[in-house]
C-alpha cells in the first residue's frame, strides 16, 4: 500500500488523469474512416484530445464527445482547452506551454497566469451563456449541455474571475488560501505519519511510481508537488495566488446536515506529470547519467505539450484578418492580450469538440442520431463500471473500446489491482465486448472490440 490511508489519495474529483495521453485512433485494429467519433467519459483532462488531434493524418476529421462527471471539471477541460487553443499572435508558443502547465499542474499560480485564467474565464463565460443553437467555437461546443448545467459553468467561471472569495452553501464567503487547503488534505490522507512526511512521500516516488517504470519523476520536484502541489515550476516568480480552477465542493454529512466545503479535493499521491511527463517518442529525453535521468518529468512535460501545440498550429484553418505577430515567440502587451475573444482562437480544420450533459451516457442508446456512431469510447478508471449492453447499441460495428486501468492509482497494492484489470474484462464481457490480443500488452489500458456474434 501507499504510505497513506486508502481512497484518500486519488482524491473525489479527477483533475487529470491517470494515465498518460493517448492517440486513441492508433488504439486497436487499423481503422480507415474519414471522419471519426470519440466518446470520452471521465477522462478528466484534455490529454487525449490534443494527443489524438496531434496524430491525425491530413484529410482526416475528428469529432469528440465528452461526458465527465461534475460541471467542475468540464469547466477545466473547457479552460485547458480555450487556452491550448490561444493563437501564437498573442501568445508564444514557450510562453503557452508554461502557462497551459501552469493551470493543468500547479495549485499556486503567478500573478501574470491568473490574469490569463480571469480573461479565459470571462470569455468562457460569455461563450456558455450565449443562446445561439450554434457552438461560438467547434472545439468549445456546449450546446448540447442542459439550461442548468451552463447556469452553473456560468456560477464556477465567475468564482475564478473573482476566486479571492469562496462559495459555501453553509456559511458566509471568505477567502479560501489553497496552502492550508492542499496541507488539510495530506494531514488528512498521512494522519499519524504526517510528521514524517518526506520519508512518506520518498516511498511513494522510489518504491511506486519508480517501480512502474516513471523514473523521470525527480525527487526534489515530486516531494515539492507532496507538500505544496507546485508540479512545474518553470519561471523565477512567485508562485502564490490559488489556482481557483483547482478548487471544487466536496458535500460532508455534519450532525445530520450536509455541508458542502469549497476546497482542494483532487489527486495528492500520483501527480500530474502522468499525463505528459512519463513518456516521450524523443529517446534524448530519457538518458541516463550514472544511473540517473538527465531530465525531468516537467522537462518532458513541456517538450510533450509544446509539441502537441505545434500540431495544432498545423491544422489550423483560416487566418484571422488581424495581421500576424512576426516574432512568433513575443508576446503581445496586455491589452493586446486582453481583445482576444473566443472567436479569435484558432479553429482547427476538420475538429470539433462537444460536452454532453453529466447523465447522458446512459440516454444516447435511445437516441437514433447515436445508433453505431461512435468509433472508439474511452473509459477512464472511475468510470469503467459504466461500460454495459446498452454501449453495444451506440459503438460503431468497428469500435474500439479503450479502458483505463489502475497500475497508477498509487493507493491499491498489487492484488488489488491486478483484482481491477479482471473486473475490467469481466465488465466488457458482460457488455458484449472481447478484449483484443493483437496489439502489444499494456498494464495501463485494456483494449476491446464488440464481439463477433
Amino acid at each position: 500500500m501507499s504510505a497513506g490511508r486508502a481512497s484518500e489519495g486519488p482524491g473525489c474529483i479527477a483533475w487529470w488523469g491517470f494515465s498518460p495521453a493517448l492517440d486513441l485512433l492508433r488504439m486497436g485494429p487499423a481503422r480507415h474512416e474519414e471522419e471519426v467519433n470519440v466518446l470520452l467519459v471521465g477522462s478528466g483532462d484534455p490529454r487525449h484530445i490534443l494527443k489524438t488531434i496531434a496524430g491525425l493524418q491530413n484529410g482526416e476529421s475528428l469529432h469528440v464527445w465528452v461526458i465527465e462527471n461534475s460541471m467542475e471539471v468540464v469547466a477545466r477541460q473547457l479552460l485547458l482547452l480555450y487556452l491550448a487553443l490561444m493563437p501564437q499572435e498573442s501568445m508564444g508558443l514557450n510562453e503557452k506551454t508554461e502557462v497551459y502547465l501552469e493551470v493543468f499542474g500547479n495549485s499556486e499560480i503567478r500573478s501574470q497566469t491568473e490574469e490569463i485564467l480571469r480573461r479565459a474565464a470571462s470569455q468562457l463565460s460569455l461563450c456558455v451563456t450565449e443562446t445561439m443553437e450554434t457552438a461560438t467555437h467547434p472545439c468549445l461546443n456546449t450546446t448540447l449541455l442542459k439550461f442548468k448545467e451552463r447556469d452553473e459553468l456560468d456560477r464556477i467561471f465567475k468564482l475564478w474571475i473573482r476566486p479571492q472569495f469562496s462559495s459555501s452553501s453553509s456559511e458566509s464567503s471568505g477567502p479560501i488560501l489553497m496552502s492550508k487547503a492542499w496541507d488539510y488534505r495530506v494531514r488528512q490522507h498521512l494522519g499519524t505519519r504526517y510528521d514524517s512526511k518526506k520519508g512518506c512521500f520518498d516511498w511513494d516516488l522510489t518504491m511506486k511510481l519508480h517501480e512502474k517504470g516513471c523514473g523521470v519523476i525527480n525527487k526534489q520536484q515530486y516531494v515539492q508537488w507532496r507538500e505544496r502541489g507546485l508540479a512545474f515550476e518553470m519561471r523565477e516568480g512567485a508562485y502564490q495566488i490559488t489556482n481557483a480552477s483547482l478548487l471544487s465542493l466536496r458535500v460532508f454529512s455534519q450532525r445530520r446536515n450536509k455541508v458542502a466545503v469549497r476546497g482542494y479535493w483532487g489527486d495528492i499521491v500520483s501527480s500530474p506529470y502522468l499525463s505528459f511527463g512519463i513518456e516521450t517518442d524523443d529517446k534524448s529525453l530519457l538518458k541516463k547519467q550514472n544511473g540517473q535521468h538527465i531530465k525531468t518529468a516537467q522537462d518532458i512535460s513541456f517538450a510533450n505539450v509544446q509539441a502537441l501545440f505545434q500540431s495544432l498550429s498545423s491544422r489550423r484553418g483560416c487566418p484571422s484578418t488581424s495581421e500576424p505577430d512576426t516574432e512568433g515567440e513575443e508576446p503581445l502587451s496586455q491589452t493586446d492580450q486582453k481583445s482576444v475573444t473566443i472567436n479569435d482562437l484558432m479553429h482547427l480544420n476538420g475538429i470539433s469538440v462537444t460536452f454532453l450533459p453529466l447523465d447522458s451516457l446512459y440516454k444516447l442508446p435511445e437516441k437514433q442520431k447515436y445508433s453505431q456512431f461512435f468509433n472508439t469510447i474511452y473509459f477512464s478508471t472511475s468510470c469503467v463500471h459504466q461500460l454495459g449492453p446498452t454501449m453495444r447499441q451506440i459503438a460503431a460495428p468497428d469500435a474500439v473500446v479503450v479502458m483505463e486501468l489502475a497500475k497508477y492509482i498509487l493507493d491499491l497494492n498489487k492484488e488489488q489491482e491486478a483484482g481491477f484489470a479482471k473486473k475490467v474484462v469481466s465488465i466488457a464481457l458482460e457488455a458484449g465486448f472481447e478484449p483484443w490480443h493483437e496489439g502489444k500488452s499494456d498494464d495501463v489500458h485494456a483494449v476491446f472490440i464488440p464481439q463477433k456474434k
